[in-house]
């Protein structure tokens, strides 16, 4: 069974680039709205706020603009979700200087699709290094039962990827499961394929967990897989776990590799599935019907249900239907990342139970 340590400070660490959202009201697009809601954002958070809403001690390491209001916005929101941070200050070097990143995001509605764009301009959490925190004292003196990881913090910078490398390789040291979402993103790739790859291909080989969709195990690691995207996802099964045994035959370091399996009928109504190989188990959930809010954050909500249940012990058909509730979860929000109240509503989800509880 994959179980972290019990004797560890933080359940889980996270490396990340915090920046902040903003959404119109009511579903509209952007270029048409003129009222809009702000949050706190990044991947890597919105996959450990599981963790967190259910009590489990959480750590962010991550980069803040010295003085900006956006900082504190974003260190306010990280507090109310119960998670401890420790943070590199960068000086914001004058008007033309460092900040955190905007994603300005159309949630879409029914048949029109979301639309997000990223604005990344001197985007602070780039400047993140190695030797930017004392990795022996997090992971040794500390402690740390899981590190996870996410492609988008991997492939942010150059330096960046020199801390999730160097993270990955002190948790081996230390006894700390490594988790990898490959989360790959075209845009940061362009015209650094080969870096990439090599860099995807190292902390991989470091993973005891390994998660990401059909695209994500093809392009960043170059495991052929079924088509991205598309509908009948039920026959493409058995190539899904084709694809994730050619990825246990090139990291046979990893006990547990896991996919999301999503087709979208329209912004509001997708199909949402995963598939699991835990040791030489498969366990599966073909794609089932949710009610869709807002899809953003839905993969970083199954990949924190999926962490949240190693972390207590889950395994089998439990771990990933935690994980696929946790997901379904995720879409219901505003956030982009979910605010479980209890285990109960996860497990609620799982079961199909949306009745009314007084």
């Amino acid at each position: 069974m994959l179980k972290p340590a019990d004797n560890k400070k933080w359940a889980l660490l996270v490396p990340t680039s915090m920046g902040v959202r903003i959404t119109p009201e009511n579903s509209q697009p952007v270029y048409c709205s003129d009222r809009f809601v702000m949050q706190a954002t990044s991947a890597e958070t919105n996959a450990a706020s599981i963790a967190s809403y259910l009590g489990l001690p959480v750590k962010v390491l991550t980069a803040f603009v010295d003085g900006s209001p956006i900082a504190d916005f974003i260190k306010a929101n990280l507090r109310s979700r119960g998670m401890t941070v420790e943070a590199k200050i960068v000086d914001q070097g004058g008007p033309w200087g460092y900040r955190h990143q905007f994603n300005i995001a159309d949630s879409g509605s029914g048949v029109r699709g979301p639309r997000v764009c990223n604005d990344r301009a001197g985007e602070v959490g780039r400047t993140l290094d190695a030797g930017d925190f004392d990795l022996d004292r997090i992971f040794g003196e500390e402690g740390v039962g899981i590190l996870h990881l996410s492609g988008l913090i991997a492939a942010l910078s150059e330096s960046t990827g020199r801390l999730c490398l160097a993270a990955a390789e002190k948790a081996k040291q230390y006894g700390t499961l490594v988790s990898f979402d490959l989360n790959y993103r075209a845009s940061f790739w362009k015209g650094r394929e080969a870096e990439l790859r090599e860099l995807f291909s190292s902390i991989a080989s470091k993973a005891d967990i390994l998660i990401g969709n059909e695209e994500d195990y093809q392009l960043c690691l170059g495991i052929s897989g079924p088509e991205a995207g598309g509908r009948d996802i039920p026959a493409k099964i058995g190539a899904y776990k084709e694809m994730i045994g050619l990825a246990r035959e090139s990291y046979p370091g990893a006990k547990l590799f896991a996919a999301t399996l999503r087709e979208v009928e329209d912004a509001n109504n997708h199909l949402w599935g995963g598939i699991m190989l835990e040791g030489s188990e498969w366990r599966e959930i073909l794609p089932r019907r949710i009610t869709v809010l807002d899809r953003i954050g839905g993969g970083d909500g199954f990949v924190g249900g999926l962490l949240y249940g190693i972390s207590r012990g889950f395994t089998g058909d439990r771990l990933l239907s935690f994980a696929w509730a946790s997901g379904a979860l995720a879409t219901t929000f505003a956030t982009d990342y979910a605010q479980p109240c209890d285990e109960e509503q996860i497990l609620a989800i799982a079961e199909g139970n949306a009745r009314v509880k007084r």
